[in-house]
């Protein structure tokens, strides 16, 4: 999986919206998807900001539980 954006960009992004440009031209600007902006915008609303998720497990599971056992 591929390292998530970073919060300065996230932040660049949200503000050109915000102050009227539409989804396409910050999609062209900053060479993202508009589904991405969906994405972001989608967040801030549930959690009112736009930070990556974190906590979340990275890999598969391990196959021997309790190595000391």
């Amino acid at each position: 999986m591929p390292s998530p954006y970073s919060y300065d960009l996230r932040q660049k992004v949200i503000k050109a919206i915000d102050s009227g440009m539409s989804k396409t031209q910050v999609s062209s600007i900053f060479k993202i998807s508009r589904n991405t902006i969906n994405t972001w915008l989608h967040r801030r609303i549930e959690t009112g900001d736009i930070k990556a998720k974190t906590g979340y497990q990275k890999g598969y599971n391990p196959k021997i539980p309790d190595l000391e056992q």
